[in-house]
């Protein structure tokens, strides 16, 4: 209804006689007007406010949904940090642990009540003795059982008869090895190489002089650090003593602040 239309009512209701009756009919009709307009425009705003407050829920909405969830990490995240998987695609087996799988290093790890130890599967004194460059590289390793087989079986394949003639010409082979080893972060792989390379010192003796420079660097790194520093000086002190007195030039050479035993 119109404007116009509402003001020609009004006139029409005017005219009737009964005054207190054209009165209400009037009031009413003016009542009706302004809420009707009111209704109208007000209402109108009203609901394209509502409207623009939905639309822009909505899209806020949709960029949430389309974040990369790298952006939104979960709560239990931190609970379950990632690990790695060993059934995927690209996850390969170092050289250790591919040899021990298919059988190549002839001993096993034989879980005792007490204390673990290794079962060969034929005398150690039989194995060919490049066996010794494979349990070096797995002294790198990091998981059970190739650490307690790498370290044990490389000890004792050291101690077998005649293993100074059998180690010596490995030496030039073996030595980056051990120094990948030393040079490792892990501290337990240290240790490993750090125990391998004075079990060989006191197998070859003065050959090891030779090849000591390649490892004294790395040495030196955690000799640094306080929490070798006792440890590292009494293996340079088992070198110093398996090499001779010509050992000590060769360790000061690297590292001017060593003490001899000899002094």
């Amino acid at each position: 209804m119109s404007v116009f239309g509402l003001g020609i009512l009004t006139l029409h209701i005017l005219s009737y006689r009964n005054e207190n009756y054209l009165m209400f009919l009037g009031f009413f009709c003016f009542v009706f007007f302004w809420w009707f307009f009111f209704g109208f425009f007000v209402g109108s705003n009203v609901l394209r406010m509502s409207s623009g407050i939905q639309i822009k829920t909505k899209s806020a909405a949709q960029k949430s949904k389309t974040r990369s969830p790298e952006s939104q990490p979960k709560p239990s995240a931190k609970l379950n940090p990632k690990t790695i998987d060993p059934f995927h695609a690209y996850s390969q087996p170092s050289a250790f642990a591919a040899a021990y799988a298919r059988g190549g290093i002839p001993c096993r790890l034989v879980h005792g009540s007490v204390k673990h130890k290794l079962q060969w599967e034929c005398p150690p004194e039989t194995v060919p003795f490049d066996l010794l460059l494979t349990l070096a590289e797995g002294l790198r390793e990091t998981k059970h059982p190739y650490t307690f087989v790498s370290k044990e079986g490389f000890k004792e394949l050291l101690l077998v008869e005649g293993a100074a003639e059998k180690a010596i010409p490995l030496l030039p082979r073996l030595v980056p090895i051990l120094k990948a080893a030393l040079a490792h972060a892990d501290d337990e792989v240290f240790g490993r190489g750090l125990d391998a390379l004075v079990q060989l010192s006191a197998v070859v003796g003065p050959s090891l002089n030779d090849h000591l420079k390649l490892l004294l660097t790395n040495l030196l790194k955690r000799l640094m650090d306080k929490k070798y520093r006792e440890e590292v000086t009494v293996a340079l002190q088992k070198l110093e003593h398996c090499g001779g007195k010509a050992t000590v030039a060769i360790i000061k050479s690297k590292i001017p602040t060593y003490c001899s035993i000899y002094s």
